[in-house]
């Protein structure tokens, strides 16, 4: 996959945002909505950009919309599904797609390259930084489609790791970014108001 890569984006907000109590998504940073901050960063990368959220979700008008393949709203994994079905069934679909969470404002602007050099029929790839892996920023075989429809099944399968496991994978190692506050994690994710007081700090003081 070296060279131009032609994979489309989705970024996950299907979740029911428990720990900060409200639509990631539509959370302000610097006056613009968190998800609209991770397409920014995507959109250069890849050949589409599409929000996993309910129908009728407030950014409809700005980014077109994956609704979960299952019900419920059971976690990230959900997303991954609705994105390998949608592109599944196209007659000229993509090897893989690519996720990330709607609250990482920093990604790499190289992410989706780097991460396709790696790829390879039915190898889930991973992006990690700081030796720590964040397996929803990933690119997804869509061969996976029916095994993960199953998976998902038992309500007691919804570790993204743990599905992971189950098939080939890899990294992709990452660096900071040379932030103005000092180096930043590229797949730092905002869960708190401390968070995101800090990303609209580092913002305020030049993009990254």
């Amino acid at each position: 996959m070296a060279g131009s890569v032609r994979l489309p984006g989705i970024i996950l907000a299907g979740g029911l945002s428990r720990r900060m109590g409200e639509d990631k998504a539509l959370m302000r940073l610097e006056g613009t909505p968190l998800a609209l901050h991770v397409a920014t960063r995507l959109t250069p990368q890849v050949t589409t950009v599409l929000l996993n959220a309910p129908e009728g979700h407030a950014l409809s008008d700005s980014l077109p919309l994956l609704p979960d393949a299952k019900p419920d709203r059971p976690g990230p994994l959900a997303g991954v599904l609705a994105g390998l079905k949608i592109f599944a069934g196209l007659p000229d679909a993509p090897t893989h797609i690519l996720t990330t969470p709607c609250d990482t404002p920093f990604l790499p602007r190289d992410l989706v390259f780097r991460l396709a050099e790696q790829a390879s029929s039915g190898m889930i790839v991973m992006a990690a930084c700081a030796g720590r892996t964040h397996p929803v920023t990933a690119l997804w075989p869509l061969a996976l489609e029916e095994d993960l429809d199953v998976w998902l099944d038992d309500p007691a399968h919804r570790r993204v790791f743990d599905f992971v496991a189950r098939h080939q994978n890899r990294t992709v190692e990452f660096t900071p970014h040379d932030g103005p506050l000092g180096p930043v994690d590229p797949f730092f994710n905002i869960n708190t108001a401390e968070d995101l007081a800090l990303a609209s700090a580092i913002l305020k003081r030049g993009a990254l």
